[in-house]
């Protein structure tokens, strides 16, 4: 039934994922990017939508009262990466525009890439990593400016249930640069949609917003250490089973 369930979901998105595409395409030679960007979180709908009825995949989100408030104001999300399932996600919980950092090899994902490539992102080539951060700089202060919040995996890939990756500093260098507050989310999406894992399993996923902190002042390891504590102790506070009780010292 899992392997059914799966399957019907992985059509859903393929065919829900092209002619979507080929919209994008189309409606980007006379739309502009705030209406384009609301076009695409309508597929990333269609995909949560379609978790939810065939997969049996429920969402627990708590905190959104703590995200900043006002059309113009600013923010930068630092998220928990599991899995596919909070890129597609946080998008649509979002009362603004989000603009992900990601790798310009996943542009040329036909149809999907193909979309996001119509949209104002920031795509970076990591081969060049001091350029790649100034560009980052550059075009998030332009889409903060515009009430753009960024969204960064600040482990840069998606870590196993129960594992802690590095926490690279790129996110906290951002927003220290630009002003911009940090807002941690820590997701327990892969207690049902494990990382690179066709199968996926009826459960609920808990999403958790943490208070925005200031980064005026901060050093960016530091600020980062904060956001990692907090993101990791949400974690074992949603997913217990997941990590082993820490011992004392």
């Amino acid at each position: 039934m899992i392997f059914l369930r799966s399957l019907l979901h992985a059509l859903w998105m393929l065919v829900t994922v092209v002619p979507w595409g080929i919209m994008m395409l189309m409606a980007s030679l006379f739309l502009r990017a705030n209406p384009m960007y609301w076009l695409a979180v309508g597929w990333l709908s269609l995909a949560i939508r379609g978790a939810r009825v065939l997969l049996g995949i429920q969402v627990r989100v708590t905190g959104m009262d703590n995200l900043p408030q006002g059309e113009t104001s600013q923010a930068i999300l630092l998220v928990k990466h599991q899995s596919t399932l909070e890129t597609f996600l946080i998008p649509t919980l979002m009362p603004h525009p989000l603009a992900f950092v990601f790798k310009k090899e996943l542009l040329y994902v036909p149809f999907f890439g193909w979309a996001m490539a119509r949209l104002d992102m920031i795509h970076i080539d990591r081969s060049q990593r001091s350029e790649a951060f100034n560009k980052v700089v550059a075009q998030g202060k332009r889409l903060l400016s515009r009430g753009v919040w960024i969204i960064m995996f600040p482990e840069g890939t998606r870590i196993p249930r129960g594992e802690q990756g590095v926490y690279k500093t790129g996110g906290t260098r951002l927003a220290i640069e630009t002003g911009a507050p940090v807002v941690p989310i820590a997701v327990s999406s892969a207690k049902v949609w494990p990382r690179k894992a066709f199968l996926k399993r009826p459960g609920v996923v808990d999403v958790v917003i943490g208070r925005p902190i200031p980064s005026e002042g901060r050093e960016p390891a530091e600020l980062m250490r904060e956001v990692e504590d907090w993101i990791e102790g949400r974690m074992r506070e949603i997913d217990p089973e997941a990590y082993p009780p820490k011992t004392g010292a």
